[in-house]
C-alpha cells in the first residue's frame, strides 16, 4: 500500500510541473495592441545629428578633404529636410538655405576660404534659426576640437 500510495503522491505534484512543460511558455509576452508606427525621431535627436554633421563638416573642410565635406553638406542637406517637415513652412530654408548653397559653391571649388567664410554664415545662420524659434540658448559655433578620434578627415590620396 505505501508504494502505491507513494506513487499517487509523486503524481499529484508532478502533473502540474508536465502540464506546464506541455503548454508554450510565454512569460513576456506582448499584450496585442494597436499596429505600432515606424520610429520618427523627434527634433532633438535629428538637431543632434545635425550638430554632428556640422563638426564633421567643419573638420573635412579644413583638412580639404572635399569629398568628405560635400557629403557632410548633403547629409545636412537632408536633416534640414526632415526639420522643415517637423515645423512645416519655410523658416529653416530662409535661415540656412543660401548658406548651404555657398558651401557646396565653396566645397566644388576647393576654395577653403571661401568654405570657412561659408561655414561662418551657415553657423549664424543655424543661430538665427534657434533664436526665431525661442532657443537662443542654443548657440552653436566653429568647433575647436575634433570628438571623433576614430574618423580620419585628411583628404584622400
Amino acid at each position: 500500500m505505501k508504494p502505491i500510495f507513494a506513487v499517487l503522491v509523486a503524481a499529484v505534484l508532478l502533473a502540474p510541473l508536465t502540464a506546464g512543460a506541455q503548454e508554450p511558455s510565454t512569460p513576456h509576452a506582448a499584450t496585442p495592441g494597436p499596429a505600432s508606427e515606424p520610429y520618427e525621431p523627434g527634433l532633438g535627436e535629428i538637431m543632434a545629428l545635425q550638430q554632428m554633421r556640422h563638426i564633421k563638416l567643419w573638420f573635412a573642410g579644413r583638412a580639404g578633404n572635399w569629398p568628405l565635406a560635400d557629403y557632410e553638406i548633403d547629409e545636412l542637406k537632408e536633416g534640414f529636410d526632415d526639420v522643415n517637415r517637423r515645423l512645416g513652412g519655410d523658416t529653416v530654408e530662409k535661415a540656412v538655405g543660401a548658406q548651404l548653397a555657398a558651401l557646396e559653391k565653396a566645397v566644388a571649388a576647393k576654395d577653403r576660404a571661401a568654405f570657412a567664410s561659408a561655414f561662418d554664415k551657415l553657423t549664424a545662420g543655424c543661430n538665427s534659426c534657434h533664436q526665431a524659434l525661442d532657443h537662443a540658448f542654443i548657440i552653436i559655433q566653429r568647433p575647436t576640437s575634433l570628438p571623433y578620434s576614430n574618423q580620419s578627415f585628411a583628404a584622400p590620396k
